[in-house]
């Protein structure tokens, strides 16, 4: 017997038409850029599964809460951190029985140079010194959350004054990627999951975990969205198809 694939597409809409007439959904989906490459997996995966679309809008995490509470039309928020989440719960823009804690990530210093030797990053790594007069790429240490825990990182090990002159923020972690990738600046910090997706840095290593509070993505449903098919992709991400894109991204499922 062949072993058995996922529903085509032309399937499953003629399948949904005999059973009532009922059209394909479409769920936008606001997710941390550090979600990118996954998210461009994820999303196609979706679509064969179930005959919906997900529309997926990527940028920092405090950007694309921002624009929700401004009252862009979105149905899902995954956010790279709690606090923004909590942001958007306070005002009760999502609806907080579909919260979940989805994803894990850590924290890592990356290089340009592909011959960069590892190092282990304690207390004591000359790291203003390894600058020098060049810059370290970080996301925006105040409100995107890998520069936020980058900051809180540094501080916690005597790192952050001597390095925060040197800082180059970028409205992303994905952009902060990008300079570095591109020789603009020398070494940045950035997801590990990040560092996978791009050829063009080499990690050198990796923060400690107590460094910095837990790297956590939560997801939720937006309040007066498309509460059908946002439930459907929200289960979607917590299934097998999707833990496996994740993991193969190198982040950490959380969910059961």
């Amino acid at each position: 017997m062949p072993c058995p694939t996922l529903p085509s597409l032309a399937a499953l809409a003629l399948a949904a038409l005999a059973a009532g007439g009922a059209a394909a959904g479409q769920v936008t989906v606001f997710a941390a850029a550090s979600m990118k490459t996954a998210m461009d997996e994820i999303a196609p995966l979706f679509a064969e599964a179930t005959g919906d679309t997900a529309v997926v809008s990527l940028a920092g995490s405090s950007a694309l809460a921002r624009q929700i509470q401004a009252g862009a039309p979105a149905d899902v928020f995954i956010s790279a951190n709690p606090g923004w989440m909590d942001a958007l719960e306070a005002d009760g823009l999502i609806e907080a029985d579909s919260r979940t804690d989805l994803l894990g990530n850590s924290l890592v210093l990356i290089a340009h140079d592909p011959q960069a030797t590892p190092i282990e990053i304690t207390p004591t790594l000359p790291l203003s010194e390894m600058l020098g007069e060049d810059h370290l790429a970080m996301a925006l240490v105040e409100a995107v959350p890998a520069g936020i825990y980058g900051k809180a990182a540094l501080s916690a090990l005597g790192l952050w004054d001597g390095v925060a002159p040197k800082v180059a923020q970028a409205d992303n972690v994905r952009a902060a990627l990008a300079l570095v990738a591109t020789g603009e600046a020398p070494f940045g910090i950035v997801y590990a999951t990040d560092a996978r997706a791009e050829p063009g840095v080499t990690v050198l290593g990796t923060f400690p975990k107590g460094s910095h509070a837990p790297i956590t993505y939560p997801a939720a449903r937006i309040r007066d969205g498309d509460s059908a098919v946002a439930d459907a992709f929200l289960a979607f991400l917590k299934g097998p198809v999707a833990r496996a894109a994740f993991e193969r991204q190198g982040f950490t499922v959380l969910t059961e």
